[in-house]
């Protein structure tokens, strides 16, 4: 796939695999059908395509299609959602399709869009294809054979929070996107939605949240302002240049894209943000290389956001407490619902069996830090 060449602090080259494998059983595409409804868009690929699929991810199934050796005929991602589903506003295939489209020309790190096929003739679901973004996916940890000194760890940091920066200041209006938003009170649907979902997934083995959940019902501020948000902005949805990993080359699941508060999105990013002096328990569920010499902390990231943002933010109006502790409990929310299934026995995924471990540490977490801060 790429390479990792000695540059920018980084180590001597070695392949980085591709985490596309095989078509999981009860999955597979029809590729002839696709292939064919493809080639009305594509009319010059060469022979049928090598189809692998991505494992991560579980909300809707993704799979590359690469014409050529190595995808050098056309090197392309389809995205469509689980068989079964019912429901199109919850695996809404053209709106995900759509939301990137219109932001490709005023945020150029958006995938290319190819096609939206909405007709179940083809595959019997709505899907979408895109062009591939060939690059590095950082994890949990940077690829086996790629490692980055201190300073090249803080330029790739500081390139994240700055595309997160670049995309807060997309006008809406101007992509297209306005009628995503639902106006005023972004923040408090946000807070009411999150605690009632909260109610519906709850265990009788896993707090209430009642202290922290009163608290942000009490103390949600009014919307710091309307623009696009990710909703789900990590590492391991940023393409790195092979070249150059710290430079960003592509942003990738635009799922939960929406209007709303960018502070809100900015807090949902650094639940995530798991640092090198976290406790033991922080640093067992964490899904990216934020522990890194040279990654900014959690205070540093949003010191530099609010001083980029400074024309469009007032900083010293800005309660970050709030915004962090949401950020936590949303978070335990979606574990929650997780581990809600297993505890159903909807799944056996044994890597949900401890989740009512996590939600209850997160409780404990938000209720620390609102201790500290004095509320």
């Amino acid at each position: 796939m790429t390479e990792a060449p000695a540059a920018t602090g980084q180590s001597a080259p070695r392949p980085l695999t591709d985490r596309a494998g095989p078509v999981r059983a009860g999955e597979e595409l029809d590729v002839a059908a696709v292939d064919r409804w493809l080639r009305e868009l594509r009319p010059n690929l060469a022979g049928p395509p090598t189809v692998t699929q991505y494992s991560g991810g579980a909300s809707n199934w993704t799979y590359r299609l690469a014409y050529g050796e190595g995808g050098a005929g056309g090197d392309f991602i389809l995205r469509r959602p689980p068989a079964g589903t019912k429901a199109k506003s919850a695996h809404d295939m053209a709106r995900e399709f759509r939301v990137q489209q219109a932001l490709k020309p005023v945020f150029p790190w958006v995938p290319t869009m190819v096609g939206l096929c909405q007709d179940d003739r083809v595959i019997g679901a709505d899907f979408y294809v895109m062009e591939r973004i060939a690059g590095i996916i950082p994890r949990a940890n940077l690829p086996r054979g790629l490692t980055l000194d201190e300073g090249a760890v803080r330029r790739l940091c500081l390139a994240m929070v700055d595309k997160l920066v670049a995309l807060h200041r997309v006008d809406p209006e101007a992509a297209g996107l306005a009628a995503l938003g639902k106006g005023d009170g972004y923040c408090r649907r946000q807070v009411e939605g999150w605690s009632g979902r909260y109610e519906k997934a709850r265990t009788w083995n896993v707090p209430t949240f009642r202290t922290v959940r009163a608290w942000l019902a009490a103390n949600t501020p009014a919307d710091s302002a309307a623009c696009v948000i990710h909703n789900d902005w990590r590492f391991d949805n940023l393409v790195l240049d092979a070249a150059d990993p710290t430079h960003v080359i592509g942003v990738l699941d635009w799922e939960m894209a929406t209007i709303g508060d960018p502070l809100m999105d900015l807090g949902g990013a650094l639940a995530y943000w798991v640092q090198a002096d976290d406790d033991f328990i922080m640093r067992s569920i964490r899904r990216q290389p934020t522990h890194l010499a040279g990654m900014l902390t959690r205070d540093e990231v949003v010191a530099r956001y609010l001083a980029a943002m400074g024309d469009r933010l007032d900083a010293n109006a800005v309660d970050w407490t709030f915004y962090e502790v949401f950020g936590l409990f949303r978070l335990a929310v979606i574990a929650q619902q997780i581990y809600y299934r297993y505890h159903h026995r909807q799944t056996r995924n044994p890597a949900f069996k401890r989740f009512w471990l996590l939600v209850t540490y997160l409780d404990w977490r938000c209720r620390r830090i609102l201790r500290r801060a004095g509320r």
